[in-house]
């Protein structure tokens, strides 16, 4: 871890709010936490409306953003009448898990007949919804549908009544989470904390799954679990040997071997240091201070390998491995250190004589943009000695564990994207040109330092983007369920509750999942059991701790069933309207769409006496859906609607 125009007033608007019984709704029974619960629906966003999406129209493509801008209340019309019109809507890669397409149309009281196809490659088009025949009046539809890789969304306008003319207000294509996205926790401190019960419902006549914390956290949907590796681990502050060698390589053997009991993904993350490294310290392993800088590269190889090779022969063999630790600044710091002005950690200071007596692989990024051709050269032979060392450790991996994947792990400071994409730039042409290549660019994500969950966004399309043939994913994210009164981390929209806790990890897996070309390929949260837990301690059981509700999100995040959530629909004033007795629902797990039954809260007296809108919840076995009814005027009417 590191340190337009509105619409005019309209007449009737009704919102019924029903309470839908526990048992109905898709969120999983809560833990057992006084502290608080937290409601968490499965995953679902608007590819659409992201930045980096487009929308082209057969003609007023000028205007043609406004579809999929996010306000009903702007609209796409073509510039001149006649000829088959259509838009199309370009996600800015494919995407395997698209099931939803909502349509929403300016005009009310029409029948609007068109197509919806999907396409890959914007040439072979399959259709997702064929509503060329459509008589019924509505003002939108949501269809349900599954085609893999999936990049572009048509609408086509097949004819319609007299009267009814193309324009869509809204095109919103939804992405739900991948199976294949793995979510899972840097869970290293279980080392530490092995005297401690974990259960998910200690206070309970059945306790559920425990006492170890990795039986509650696989309970939980957690699949895949992080080590971190210490060479020789050290006080941070002394820099003596700690009394027990947590996270080191012997007492991490033990809890691989835990984690791979249970069926669970493991990562190795190899810190190189005895102590922790992110980007404002990464201190040489004491044993490794001193030597020569080609002395130092083989010793690399040989610690990665050798760590390696003894993890696969007790038969936990790591899916990922990380070569070093959030090392946008480089790694292994050495003479150079004085150069970039490190003052952490303490023994790597007092201790200069050893620490900074050789080379290592700090990067000097003052250097920078430099014209001074001395500090350009500085800075090039830093990158030089960094990649040689990177590169010794990834060629350590593809020996050693052929089959697990090589990640490297930055940052993306809040602002300074730039200095990550320069960071990639330089890595990648250096690594390569030393023969070596890693599978996954990884990046940590904690918003009080790495900006707000849009920049998120586009930090990592910006990767997925520029360097297509990598994976990508979130090494480490946090975010706390109690202090500062709650409020909101900076740039982070969540209240520091137990809800907010949920929501804003809810968000960061929503992120790894909405990369281009379904590229994103994991998000792991850091250290749930200790930083910015997502556990208590029991009150009155000692050494005993729950999980907060908030960790039902590994488990709820994912969609089982995927709701014809809204209905559109229209009647005239004073006149009844007809809602169905069923909806379509589609089934993640086989692809099909059936009918499920819905009951309809009754409308309000008084309800469709003027014209308008009213909204009306109904409830599912699955969920709840609402309808939207046009309340139209008779001939001679007002219709304040369209005034």
């Amino acid at each position: 871890m590191s340190s337009k125009r509105l619409p005019r007033a309209i007449a009737v608007t009704t919102t019924l709010v029903t309470m839908v019984s526990a048992n109905l709704l898709m969120v999983p029974e809560p833990a057992h936490a006084t502290f608080g619960t937290a409601d968490i629906k499965p995953i679902e966003s608007n590819i659409a409306a992201k930045p980096w999406a487009a929308a082209t129209a057969a003609t007023g493509s000028s205007n043609a953003r406004l579809a999929i801008d996010g306000d009903p209340a702007t609209s796409w019309h073509p510039d001149r009448a006649g000829a088959r019109q259509w838009l199309t809507v370009d996600l800015g890669g494919t995407y395997d898990n698209l099931r939803k397409v909502k349509v929403l149309f300016p005009d009310r009281g029409v029948a609007h007949q068109y197509v919806v196809e999907a396409s890959s490659d914007g040439r072979r088009w399959k259709t997702i919804a064929d509503r060329s025949h459509n008589r019924a009046v509505s003002r939108g539809e949501v269809h349900l549908f599954t085609r893999p890789a999936t990049r572009f969304v048509r609408l086509t306008f097949t004819g319609g009544p007299g009267r009814t003319r193309a324009g869509v207000s809204e095109l919103q294509v939804f992405n739900y989470l991948r199976e294949d996205l793995t979510l899972g926790a840097d869970l290293s401190w279980m080392d530490d904390v092995q005297d401690q019960q974990y259960w998910v419902d200690p206070l309970a006549e059945n306790r559920g799954a425990g006492p170890h914390l990795l039986d509650v956290a696989k309970d939980r949907g957690i699949e895949y679990s992080r080590l971190r590796i210490f060479n020789e681990p050290r006080s941070e502050g002394t820099g003596q040997p700690t009394p027990i060698p947590r996270q080191g390589p012997e007492r991490s053997l033990v809890s691989a071997k835990w984690i791979k009991q249970r069926g669970m993904g493991l990562g190795i993350d190899f810190h190189y240091a005895d102590s922790w490294a992110d980007p404002s310290k990464q201190p040489k392993p004491r044993a490794w201070a001193e030597l020569k800088f080609a002395d130092l590269s083989q010793t690399v190889y040989d610690f990665t390998a050798d760590c390696l090779k003894r993890l696969i022969r007790q038969g936990t063999t790591p899916e990922k491995v990380a070569v070093g630790n959030e090392i946008i600044n480089g790694f292994m710091y050495g003479s150079e250190a004085a150069r970039i002005g490190t003052t952490d950690p303490p023994y790597f200071v007092d201790q200069a004589d050893v620490y900074q007596s050789q080379p290592g692989g700090g990067l000097l990024w003052k250097y920078w943009r430099s014209t001074d051709p001395v500090e350009q050269q500085l800075y090039d032979q830093s990158w030089d000695r960094f990649t040689t060392l990177a590169a010794a450790g990834i060629k350590a991996v593809r020996d050693a564990s052929p089959t697990s994947k090589v990640e490297i792990h930055v940052i993306v400071d809040k602002d300074k994207l730039a200095k990550t994409m320069e960071f990639w730039h330089q890595f990648l042409t250096r690594v390569k040109a030393k023969g070596q290549n890693p599978d996954v660019l990884a990046i940590s994500y904690y918003p009080e330092w790495h900006g707000t969950p849009d920049s998120l966004d586009l930090n990592l399309n910006t990767m997925a983007t520029t360097y297509p043939g990598y994976e990508i994913d979130i090494a480490e994210t946090a975010y706390p369920a109690s202090g500062g009164d709650g409020s909101p981390l900076p740039n982070s929209p969540y209240p520091r509750t137990v809800q907010g806790q949920a929501d804003a990890i809810r968000r960061v897996f929503q992120a790894a999942n909405d990369v281009v070309d379904n590229r994103g390929s994991g998000a792991l949260v850091w250290e749930p059991a200790g930083y910015q837990p997502m556990f208590r301690a029991v009150p009155g059981l000692a050494n005993a701790w729950e999980p907060h509700a908030s960790i039902n999100v590994f488990n709820a995040a994912r969609a089982k069933h995927i709701l014809q959530d809204t209905v559109y629909t229209s009647t005239m004033v004073r006149a009844a309207p007809k809602l169905p007795s069923s909806i379509r629902m589609l089934t993640t797990a086989d692809n099909e769409i059936t009918s499920v039954p819905v009951r309809w809260q009754p409308l309000p007296p008084g309800a469709t006496d003027r014209p308008g809108e009213v909204t009306v919840t109904g409830t599912t076995g699955t969920g709840p859906v609402t309808a939207v009814i046009d309340v139209m005027p008779r001939h001679g009417e007002h219709d304040v609607t369209t005034s």
